[in-house]
């Protein structure tokens, strides 16, 4: 008989409230340029050194929710619920979409995506500012 082993959620979430603050960071400097940050590979490793797929992921989050499909991270989906308990990062999410992800060499990587919305906003404002 094959043995079940039952999916554990919630694993990341400590490591992920504990750089909460870093990550709210990036995604405030994201505004400028990209950024990054490197964890530390035995943080990830030590919680789960088996997690199936590896530690990458990417995450786009809007309105605070994932706009792509993380069914498979469960880093991605501990990262999402702390955002999602973060006043800040929800304001950040309201109008902006942002692309959050970490590579195989655990560096983190955090880019302000321009929406459609925004670009159509701003193409407004241009024609606008014209007409006058």
């Amino acid at each position: 008989m094959a043995v079940s082993y039952p999916i554990n959620y919630d694993l990341y979430l400590f490591l992920w409230k504990k750089y909460r603050p870093v990550i709210l960071k990036l995604m405030i400097d994201s505004a400028d340029s990209p950024q990054q940050y490197q964890f530390i590979q035995h943080e990830f490793k030590d919680i789960n050194p088996k997690e199936k797929g590896g530690h990458t992921f990417t995450l786009e989050v809007f309105k605070g929710r994932a706009v792509n499909n993380i069914k498979m991270s469960v880093v991605a989906q501990d990262l999402l619920e702390i955002l999602q308990k973060s006043k800040k990062a929800i304001e950040l999410t309201e109008n902006s979409t942002y692309q959050l992800s970490l590579d195989k060499h655990f560096v983190f990587h955090v880019e302000k995506v321009e929406s459609e919305v925004e670009e159509e906003i701003e193409e407004e404002a241009i024609d606008t500012s014209t007409e006058e």
